[in-house]
């Protein structure tokens, strides 16, 4: 006898879950109901119901099938044979194959509903056995297998063929795309392609790809059914296959309405959001007066109530959303609330700083201030970083919260739209009048450019040192001057002023009274290797 043939069929006899009840098939089974079903490569036969003492009908059904694995090709090879028995206080029949037992069908295994007798039941099981048993010792004949090895032959070349095809294809695609780019032809702009690329090629390609995969398995799942040994594989490949394309079809008609609710939220929001944007845009330009809001505010109030009302529309969403109620969704929500957790408390900080920034209206975009040592014009006010051009027409960018904590010198705040302040101070000995020091300072902040000249210099002794006086001259800049290019050519024109009427600057410090002024005669202005503005080289 060759057992070893028949063992590897009958390994594939699976008496699990299908789609049964009672005694004959049915298309709705519960979980219960598919535990007690018999299948023979995943052919239903019958489901049991009756209890014999301690043994369930899943018990049973796990004892038939390793009745069924414990059989041989010989005993295959006879029919299967009904007999009429009396067990458990009950009618019965009982079938054997090549006089070995296989199961027992009573009166209380069948359904009222299938309005079958016990022996029409059981001729029904019968038939069912019978079908599977002559179907298995055909396809073991060495005709059938080779016929199914010429197929497998015949649909690996037709594969191979459909992967050379694809290959094909997608290198005319890639080739027809490149010169049409080449050409700056294309269903996408041009200026587009820097940051897409060929994307249609790649889209081909993934196309390609997927239903390679799907040829793949299609091919694998009928090679599988084509062999009696692997029937099974390939009966469960299919069936898998078949019930993820159901539960994906399932889900996405299920979420149709859940996403027409989700959309019609946004829709909501973003009309809300376009009538907010038009609201603040005519409180920035002035046309509207707003209690408690300025135009400097509005570009940072616009940001914060446009996140808090598309947080405000995702939590309304959120439920309606598919997969909101899964595992995985809430995974991801505990991750990134772990991530804001961890890592905002610094940003958190900053933002807030920023946002004192923004609405004590301390600075704003194109102010001239000081912050420590960085003087210099603000270019942008961020969330979380102010920067600063300075003279040296360098970016220094300093973080919110330092800006906040520390003390801020505005230049041009009181001159909205004009020039900033410019301040400097000397320092000139006793022995000097101070109306004459006034008139030189005077004198040298109207021979600089960029001065406005519509305001009077204002000069001011600050403090009566021990040895000199500081003063202290103030201008205004006109409109778009740079300070420091102003405040170099006002240095050069104080000294040259004191040095036209002798009068010695007494910086730095010194004690003693030099004999003679500490001056530049007018003839060395220009002395080697400078010379005169009307002198050229």
């Amino acid at each position: 006898m060759r057992k070893s043939v028949l063992r590897v069929f009958l390994a594939g006899i699976t008496l699990a879950s299908f789609h049964l009840m009672a005694a004959e098939p049915r298309q709705m089974p519960s979980d219960q109901e598919k535990a007690r079903t018999v299948s023979i490569f995943h052919q239903p036969v019958v489901m049991l119901q009756a209890k014999f003492g301690l043994s369930t009908p899943e018990e049973r059904v796990l004892r038939i099938r390793n009745t069924l694995r414990a059989l041989t090709e010989e005993d295959m090879r006879h029919p299967v044979q009904i007999l009429a028995v009396e067990r458990y206080g009950q009618h019965g029949r009982l079938f054997v194959i090549n006089g070995k037992p296989l199961m027992l069908l009573a009166e209380s295994d069948l359904d009222e509903g299938d309005d079958l007798t016990l022996d029409q039941a059981a001729l029904r099981v019968m038939a069912r056995f019978d079908a599977q048993r002559t179907s298995m010792i055909e396809q073991y004949s060495s005709s059938y297998l080779t016929k199914a090895t010429l197929k497998v032959l015949a649909g690996t070349a037709v594969l191979i063929m459909l992967y050379y095809a694809a290959f094909k294809s997608w290198a005319w695609v890639k080739a027809y795309f490149t010169a049409r780019i080449l050409l700056k032809k294309g269903w996408i702009p041009y200026r587009w392609r820097s940051l897409l690329g060929a994307i249609e090629v790649h889209l081909y390609a993934l196309l390609m790809i997927l239903l390679s995969i799907v040829a793949f398995y299609i091919w694998l799942s009928w090679l599988f059914r084509l062999y009696p040994w692997t029937r099974i594989w390939g009966e469960s490949l299919g069936e898998w296959s078949v019930d993820v394309v159901q539960k994906i079809a399932l889900s996405i008609v299920s979420a149709f309405p859940g996403l027409m609710i989700v959309a019609i939220i946004f829709l909501i929001t973003a009309f809300i959001l376009k009538l907010l944007k038009i609201l603040l845009r005519r409180v920035e330009t002035r046309k509207l007066h707003v209690p408690g809001m300025h135009p400097e505010t509005v570009s940072a109030t616009r940001k914060l109530i446009s996140v808090m009302i598309w947080l405000f529309a995702l939590s309304a969403a959120y439920p309606f959303m598919p997969g909101a109620n899964s595992l995985a969704f809430k995974g991801v929500s505990v991750f990134f609330g772990l991530m804001l957790t961890l890592g905002s408390a610094g940003v958190m900080n900053h933002a807030m700083s920023g946002l004192v920034l923004i609405y004590s209206r301390a600075l704003r975009k194109g102010d001239v201030i000081r912050i420590g040592e960085n003087e210099g014009l603000v270019s942008e006010i961020g969330m979380l970083a102010t920067k600063i051009i300075t003279r040296e027409n360098y970016i220094v960018t300093v973080p919110n919260a330092v800006v906040v904590s520390g003390k801020i010198t505005n230049l041009s705040a009181q001159n909205p739209g004009g020039g900033v302040n410019l301040t400097t101070s000397v320092t000139i000995g006793y022995d000097t009048p101070w109306r004459q020091v006034h008139a030189m300072l005077e004198l040298a902040a109207n021979r600089t450019n960029g001065i406005d000249l519509q305001q009077k210099p204002f000069v001011r002794q600050l403090s009566l040192m021990d040895w000199y006086i500081a003063y202290e001259l103030q201008v205004r800049l006109q409109a778009g001057e740079s300070l420091a290019s102003v405040r170099s050519e006002l240095h050069s024109h104080i000294q040259d002023v004191f040095n036209e009427f002798n009068v010695q600057i007494m910086s730095p410090n010194f004690v003693n009274q030099p004999e003679a002024s500490v001056t530049v005669t007018p003839e060395n202005w220009y002395a080697a290797p400078a010379s005169p503005p009307d002198n050229t080289k």
